[in-house]
């Protein structure tokens, strides 16, 4: 689990590769989960947060950008 504190230490590149990773991450965990090999099925809900907080610090760091 990642903390939004973080977060946003990094800068906009480090986030989309974040979220990037965690995608990828989701991705092979749905995968296991359809070829019963997900032992943890709570690990989907933790990942697809994960992604969602990531992309949330990731549009409010472009939006300030934007507004400089």
């Amino acid at each position: 689990m990642s903390k939004a504190a973080t977060l946003r230490e990094k800068d906009v590149a480090g986030l989309q590769a974040e979220v990037k990773d965690l995608q990828k991450a989701h991705f092979g965990l749905r995968m296991q989960k359809a070829t019963q090999q997900l032992s943890n099925v709570a690990s989907l809900r933790v990942t697809r947060r994960d992604i969602a907080r990531a992309k949330t610090i990731l549009a409010q760091k472009q939006a300030a950008a934007a507004a400089k």
